[in-house]
């Protein structure tokens, strides 16, 4: 990623931030409209797992700068995937439903620059996560 990807991505999530209850959501509702396989493996509390899955991309977005410390940490995350049912293919869906979602939110401040940021940020972390858990030992 260029340094003008990653302030793309920081500064549009700053923007995310305030509305973080309502992107979860969407997100979710979204992932779930693209992939009803994938909602069983989400057993509890939704609002909870939003809250998590808020946390989980802010802390992403503000490591985008020390990837060196941020890999190790995807992979291990991607490998305790595997145990709930996470299949290679469902990063894909994942990504889909995250790029619409902040299109959702941010509406025209989510240009095409900002998208493509965005695609270049998940396509990045989804490769190391699928190379963790799915590629031979």
């Amino acid at each position: 990623m260029t340094p003008q990807q990653i302030s793309l991505v920081q500064t549009s999530w700053a923007s995310v931030a305030p509305i973080q209850d309502t992107a979860a959501g969407l997100f979710y509702q979204r992932l779930f409209t693209l992939d009803p396989s994938v909602k069983p493996m989400f057993k509890g509390d939704m609002q909870e797992q939003g809250r998590k899955l808020m946390r989980m991309l802010g802390t992403i977005v503000s490591s985008l700068t020390r990837l060196d410390e941020l890999v190790p940490v995807a992979q291990d995350m991607a490998r305790r995937h595997v145990g709930y049912g996470v299949q290679a293919e469902h990063y894909d869906t994942v990504g889909t439903a995250l790029l619409w979602t902040l299109e959702q939110g941010l509406g025209s401040a989510f240009t095409d620059e900002t998208r493509d940021a965005w695609a270049t940020a998940y396509g990045t972390l989804a490769g190391v996560m699928k190379e963790a858990a799915y590629a031979p030992a």
